[in-house]
């Protein structure tokens, strides 16, 4: 049976941070062969790895040479060197590794004689049910994400259109976005979670697809909060959106506006009503996408490349220690649903002359349908 090996920090690899829930900065080795784990750290780490696996065999890097090494080589070279004595004296011949494992240390493993494969779909596999204190994370970073999107909500509805069309905070100056953007980073913090520097606060005039937006903001047309926070203590991450329209809808849009939140709605409800194990991301994308075909709009499977308007994105995505992970939720999501996983649905429909609407709630996949960790209410109107 092969050994399945991990080489990296905590913070940089999620398979890591689940075989090792502690923030650790320091690349060190994870073996796990025929039930048996082995960690090769060291004394600084030593301890805290102990507490989360008392019965893992752990190794220390000095034990293996690693200071005489370090004093005549590169430090990566040394540990690439540590490691292959390291798999030596395990009986470490053939090993399976996630698609990131560092590529000079593969390489300096096979010319040792060890057979190295890549198998990302085990590691994957390893990570999709979310249960003890991952899912707990997972709740936490949610209830920042709420407890944050409530902030912007307040901020948004203090402000009031100038005559130009923007909106204005009560000292008078314009509503940016990074003001909302701010607010939102200060309000997760609050709560445990960080936030990256890419959050989406968008409109029509800046931030279209992953462009975070910048600048003042309109009123009377939609504006997207797209916010990720990742709780600090379990590195694990939540993904929501809401869409909010300041001031009476655009004459020459409203219409529209209506329109589009109707049936972005009405896709995010089906997708709830319809998630349960067995179920594949791709079937769900399919029926979105025939939703909003059927209204006349294109979609990811129906547009020429490059097309903007619509629905032009997949449907969600797995959330857990990656903002971003398996299940697929769009045209990759070809895995069937399992009890345990967590994903993010976030239907949305683009125009050029109104820019998005875009709702996302996180769904927990159970034995008989879906729980949704998202509390935030959906009016575009700022509550």
């Amino acid at each position: 049976m092969p050994a399945l090996i991990l080489f990296s920090d905590t913070e940089r690899s999620p398979a890591m941070r689940h075989e090792v829930p502690l923030a650790i900065g320091d690349p060190f080795l994870f073996v796990e062969q025929d039930g048996r784990t082995a960690i090769l750290t060291s004394s600084l780490d030593r301890d805290r790895i102990a507490a989360v696996h008392p019965d893992a065999e752990l190794l220390d890097f000095l034990a293996f040479g690693f200071r005489e090494l370090a004093q005549e080589r590169p430090r990566a070279e040394a540990q690439q060197i540590v490691i292959a004595r390291v798999l030596n004296h395990l009986g470490v011949r053939d090993a399976v590794v996630p698609w990131d494992f560092p590529v000079a240390l593969a390489d300096a493993l096979r010319a040792d004689g060890v057979t190295v494969t890549v198998d990302e779909a085990l590691f994957a596999a390893r990570r999709r049910v979310k249960a003890g204190a991952e899912l707990d994370g997972i709740r936490a970073a949610q209830a920042a994400a709420d407890a944050a999107m409530a902030v912007a909500s307040d901020l948004l509805r203090g402000a009031s259109p100038d005559r130009a069309g923007w909106l204005t905070r009560p000292d008078g100056e314009r509503l940016l976005a990074e003001r909302v953007r701010d607010v939102l980073r200060r309000a997760c913090a609050e709560h445990g979670a960080t936030c990256p520097a890419d959050m989406i606060v968008a409109s029509v005039h800046n931030g279209y697809g992953h462009d975070p937006g910048s600048g003042p903001l309109p009123a009377g047309l939609p504006i997207e909060v797209d916010l990720f926070p990742r709780h600090e203590a379990t590195g694990c991450w939540a993904d929501m959106t809401r869409t909010f329209v300041v001031g009476t809808p655009t004459t020459e849009h409203a219409a529209l506006i209506a329109e589009q939140e109707r049936l972005v709605r009405a896709a995010l409800e089906q997708t709830r009503a319809a998630v349960r194990p067995g179920v594949t991301g791709l079937e769900l994308h399919g029926a979105a996408c025939a939703l909003f075909e059927q209204a006349g709009y294109a979609t990811q499977r129906t547009a020429p490349s490059g097309e903007r308007e619509g629905f032009q994105f997949a449907l969600g995505h797995g959330v857990g220690l990656e903002v971003h992970e398996p299940p697929g939720v769009g045209l990759s999501g070809r895995e069937p649903f399992i009890a345990g996983d967590v994903i993010a649905v976030e239907p949305g429909l683009w125009d050029e002359r109104i820019g998005g609407v875009r709702f996302e709630d996180l769904l927990l996949v159970t034995s008989d349908g879906c729980e949704t960790l998202t509390r935030f209410p959906y009016e575009l109107t700022p509550s």
